[in-house]
């Protein structure tokens, strides 16, 4: 990545990890856990998004995710700048409605 061209953006995982035995559910469990404690935001149910002030963060938070992925689980992560995520909605079932996306933590607004 041109790392000149770095913008604050948001860094989204989503993850697929077997969860048939009460050993898988409980990695995925902790896995999940370790997401939220390392600052990201449940944006769907395996689908999780952190904002990133630097492409040195990203490559911290991508590093972690790494570590303590379990060993039968698969990450798809993708870095999306503030202004794709500011044009991105949300669409729901019935009753049909659309909402804006997730705001950036109050602290990360200041950047």
């Amino acid at each position: 990545m041109d790392t000149e061209k770095f913008k604050m953006g948001w860094l989204i995982v989503a993850f697929d990890l077997p969860v048939m035995t009460p050993e898988q559910r409980k990695r995925a469990t902790d896995f999940r856990k370790f997401l939220l404690d390392d600052g990201f935001q449940m944006i769907q149910y395996s689908v999780y998004a952190r904002p990133c002030v630097s492409f040195a963060r990203q490559e911290t938070h991508l590093s972690r995710v790494k570590q303590n992925l379990p060993e039968e689980g698969s990450v798809r992560a993708i870095f999306v700048t503030r202004a794709q995520w500011e044009r991105s909605f949300v669409i729901h079932g019935s009753p049909a409605k659309e909402t804006k996306p997730e705001d950036l933590p109050e602290q990360i607004q200041l950047w």
